[in-house]
C-alpha cells in the first residue's frame, strides 16, 4: 500500500488554484487607487499636493481592523445565504471592488475630482474589505500545516495583480485612454469572482470556535493585553520601530510616479521599468532578504534592511538633479525596489515574532496596520514638501528618516536580544 507523500497532497490541493486566483483578486485595487492612479492625476494636470492628499483614500487599508470584526459576526446581504459567510461577504466586496473601478473610469479629474476622489475612497474601501474576506477564507479553510502553501500561493497571485494594475493599465492608458485602463482591471475581477464560486466554505464560523462569543471589547482587548503582558517594557520600543520602519517608502512613494511624469517619461517608459523591470528586482530582494535572515538572522537582517530602504531614496534624488535619463531611471527602480523587497521580507519576519500563536491573526493585524498608517498619513502631505523644496530635497529628506529608524533597530536588537535570554532562563529554571 502506498502512502501520498506531503508534498504530493500539497500539489494535490485544489485550495491552491483558488488561492492564487484570490490573491489575484486582492492585489489588483491596491495601485488603481494609488501608484497608477498618481500617474494619472499628475498627467492631466493636478497638483502635487492635491495627489499627495488624494493618497489618503488608501487609509483604509490600515484601518481595516476597526471593522474586521463586523464580516466574522454577521452575513453579507443577499450572497450570505446563497454562498455563506465568508464567501458572501467576499462575493458582495468583489462586485463593490468592480463597479468602484468602473465609476473610476469616467472620471475626468483633469477637469475637477470630487467624482475621482468619491470613488477612490469607496474603491480603497471596498478593496481592503476585500482583503479581510480572503484572509479569513484562507484561515478557516485549512489547517495551520497548509496556511504555508495557501500563503504563498496568494502572495503569487497578489504580485502578478500588481504587474497587471501597474504596467498593464500604464499600456491600455498609452495605447488607448484611462477610461479604457480602469475598465479593463473592472473586468479582471471576474478572476477571483470566479474562484469564489469554487471555493469551498468552510465548515464553522467564527461563532462556533471556543470563545468566540465574547464581546467586541473583548475581542480587541485580550490580544492587546497578552502583548503588552509578554514583551513588558520593550513593547513601546517594537511598535515604535514599527510605525517608523517603512515610512521613508510610504512618504516618497506617493511621489516617485509624478517625478516620472513630471522629467518627461512617457507612461510606456514607466510601465517597461518601473513595472516590469522593477517586479523581477523588487522579487530578488524579497528572496535575498529571506535568505538573509535565515543566514544571518533576523534583527542583522533588519537592520541591514532599514539602512538600504531608506538610503535609496537618494537614488531617486539623483534621478531628479540629473534629468530625463532611461539609464539613471533603471539604476534607480533597481536600487529602490531591491531595498524595499528586502527590508518588506524583513518587516514581516519581525511581525511574525512578535505575534502570539494563540492571538496570531488579531495581533499581527494590529500590528500591520500600525506599520501603514503613519506613513501613509504623513504621505498625504508629500505633495507640499515636494513642491516647496523640490524632487531632489524631498527625496534627500525622506533618505535622512532612516538615522532615527537605524538608531531604533540597534535598540531593539539588544531589547530582543535580552528578551530571548530571559524566555531561555525561564524555561531552564
Amino acid at each position: 500500500m502506498t502512502t501520498e507523500s506531503p508534498r504530493g497532497k500539497i500539489f494535490a490541493d485544489r485550495t491552491l488554484p483558488l488561492m492564487l486566483a484570490l490573491g489575484f483578486s486582492s492585489g489588483l485595487p491596491f495601485l488603481l487607487v494609488f501608484s497608477t492612479q498618481s500617474t494619472w492625476l499628475r498627467e492631466v494636470g493636478v497638483s502635487k499636493e492635491a495627489i499627495g492628499m488624494i493618497s489618503w483614500v488608501a487609509l483604509a487599508y490600515s484601518l481595516k481592523f476597526l471593522w474586521a470584526p463586523l464580516l466574522d459576526r454577521f452575513d453579507a446581504p443577499i450572497f450570505g445565504k446563497w454562498l455563506g459567510r465568508r464567501r458572501g461577504w467576499m462575493a458582495l466586496i468583489q462586485i463593490g471592488v468592480a463597479l468602484c473601478l468602473a465609476g473610476l473610469s469616467f472620471g475626468h479629474p483633469g477637469e475637477g475630482l470630487l467624482w475621482t476622489i468619491c470613488f477612490s475612497f469607496l474603491l480603497g474601501f471596498c478593496g481592503s474589505t476585500q482583503d479581510i474576506t480572503i484572509d479569513g477564507w484562507r484561515i478557516a479553510v485549512a489547517p495551520p500545516e497548509r496556511q504555508g502553501a495557501l500563503s504563498a500561493a496568494s502572495q503569487v497571485g497578489y504580485k502578478i495583480a500588481l504587474l497587471c494594475a501597474g504596467a498593464g493599465a500604464l499600456y491600455i492608458a498609452q495605447y488607448q485612454s484611462w477610461r479604457a485602463a480602469y475598465l479593463a482591471m473592472a473586468c479582471l475581477m471576474v478572476v477571483g469572482f470566479i474562484a469564489n464560486l469554487f471555493a469551498p466554505e468552510p465548515n464553522a464560523h467564527i461563532e462556533t470556535a471556543p470563545g468566540a462569543r465574547k464581546s467586541l471589547i473583548e475581542t480587541y482587548a485580550e490580544p492587546l493585553k497578552e502583548f503588552f503582558a509578554r514583551n513588558g517594557r520593550s513593547t513601546l520600543l517594537f511598535l515604535l520601530l514599527l510605525a517608523l520602519y517603512r515610512l521613508p517608502d510610504f512618504v516618497s512613494g506617493v511621489m516617485a510616479n509624478p517625478l516620472y511624469i513630471d522629467l518627461g517619461f512617457s507612461k510606456t517608459d514607466i510601465a517597461n521599468i518601473t513595472k516590469i523591470f522593477g517586479f523581477g528586482v523588487g522579487l530578488a530582494g524579497i528572496f535575498v532578504g529571506g535568505w538573509s535572515a535565515s543566514r544571518f538572522g533576523l534583527m542583522p537582517t533588519l537592520l541591514v534592511g532599514g539602512i538600504a530602504a531608506s538610503a535609496s531614496h537618494l537614488s531617486l534624488a539623483l534621478l531628479a538633479h540629473i534629468g530625463q535619463n532611461l539609464h539613471m531611471l533603471t539604476v534607480a527602480i533597481c536600487v529602490e525596489n531591491f531595498a524595499g523587497g528586502f527590508a518588506g521580507t524583513a518587516l514581516v519576519a519581525f511581525m511574525s515574532s512578535l505575534v502570539s500563536p494563540l492571538h496570531a491573526a488579531a495581533q499581527y493585524a494590529l500590528l500591520s496596520s500600525l506599520y501603514a498608517l503613519p506613513g501613509k498619513i504623513l504621505g498625504g502631505f508629500s505633495g507640499f514638501a515636494a513642491a516647496k523644496f523640490g524632487y531632489s530635497a524631498f527625496f534627500v529628506g525622506t533618505s535622512c528618516i532612516g538615522v532615527p529608524v537605524v538608531a531604533l533597530c540597534v535598540a531593539v536588537w539588544r531589547a530582543h536580544a535580552a528578551q530571548g535570554a530571559g524566555a531561555e532562563e525561564n524555561s531552564l529554571a
